[in-house]
């Protein structure tokens, strides 16, 4: 989860930050997660979670290389993707899966070392276009397009999910008592009394250290630097060897401790809806694009928070295996019963 995203989640206070982006899981007694709402909805029309695309268009397509962040819930998403693909026909090679922070992956997927993935759209055009980024995923969708455009010989931003992660700056219930934190402007005058976990790349990402400073005046002088959406922070915050944490907004972690989500109240995070982007190259060698995207469209469509959250939990909590996470959504949502090799 490095920063990049924002929305709302969890228990009894709510808002978050930017777009997550390492993996792994944690381990205290199995809660149900009380699921973020998810409030954007696809900026264009795709197919209802029970329609079946054809699957004519998979003869003779070429293998199509799927890469993803290294978080859980991106290889998570990466999966689906995947196995979706596979059950209409199409050959999925997965060793881009977990490649890393957007540093590896935007340059993976611009050289064609991928050809697809999972993407945080408002937080990924932070990264190409800084300052364009906004709260609203349609118009954050289309700048992306746009930066896109010339980019490994182009790249196409399908619609984006109703799902949204964002990174939440969290701290434990008590502190956020005896603190009075609320919202993340509370912490400003007491910034250097706490100990503060942010992701690894929080000093050059735009919406991360820059933010937090020009919004915030935050520049604290006690920090660790961690993978925001893995254990590591998790088990940080849980262990009071940090005392704010950068999760992912869907991290199941947040409810299940009772962990407090601190307001953005200076909507310094954009809209992080999840999208799939694919490579203009691939995209021309196939005989039926139309089939294909609709593919992931309807993936795409029939995915929200609450079930993105809940995924979440299935890997961290009850420790279930990506692949099965992934075939068994699939098959709840009516969209295949394909297998998976993850």
């Amino acid at each position: 989860m490095r920063l990049s995203r924002m929305l709302a989640l969890g228990a009894s206070t709510l808002v978050l930050f930017s777009a997550c982006s390492t993996g792994g899981g944690s381990t205290p007694t199995p809660v149900a997660p009380t699921p973020p709402p998810a409030t954007a909805t696809p900026s264009t029309a795709t197919p209802t979670p029970n329609s079946q695309p054809s699957s004519t268009g998979a003869a003779g397509a070429p293998t199509i290389k799927i890469g993803s962040a290294g978080f859980y819930e991106a290889k998570i998403m990466a999966e689906i993707y995947a196995q979706a693909l596979e059950a209409h026909g199409y050959t999925v090679d997965r060793a881009g899966i977990g490649l890393g922070a957007r540093a590896v992956t935007n340059p993976a997927l611009e050289s064609g070392q991928i050809d697809l993935e999972p993407e945080y759209i408002g937080s990924d055009l932070a990264s190409y276009a800084p300052g364009t980024q906004t709260g609203d995923p349609t118009a954050n969708m289309t700048a992306l397009q746009t930066a896109l455009n010339g980019k490994g010989g182009g790249i196409t931003v399908l619609p984006f999910s109703p799902a949204v992660d964002t990174n939440a700056f969290v701290v434990r219930s008590e502190t956020a008592s005896s603190d009075n934190l609320v919202k993340m402007s509370d912490t400003t005058a007491v910034q250097n009394q706490l100990k503060w976990g942010l992701a690894t790349d929080c000093k050059t990402n735009p919406v991360c250290a820059a933010a937090l400073q020009s919004a915030y005046g935050l520049a604290p002088t006690n920090v660790t630097y961690l993978s925001a959406c893995d254990t590591p922070m998790a088990q940080a915050l849980l262990a009071k060897t940090i005392d704010v944490g950068e999760l992912c907004s869907t991290q199941p972690d947040i409810a299940q401790n009772q962990w407090v989500v601190l307001l953005d109240d200076k909507a310094t995070q954009p809209a992080d809806n999840i999208s799939p982007l694919v490579r203009n190259d691939y995209l021309a060698k196939l005989s039926d694009k139309a089939g294909f995207e609709a593919i992931l469209n309807a993936v795409s469509a029939a995915m929200d928070t609450a079930q993105l959250t809940q995924l979440n939990a299935d890997f961290t909590v009850q420790k279930q295996d990506i692949t099965a996470i992934a075939k068994a959504w699939l098959i709840q949502a009516g969209l295949n019963t394909g297998g998976g090799s993850y």
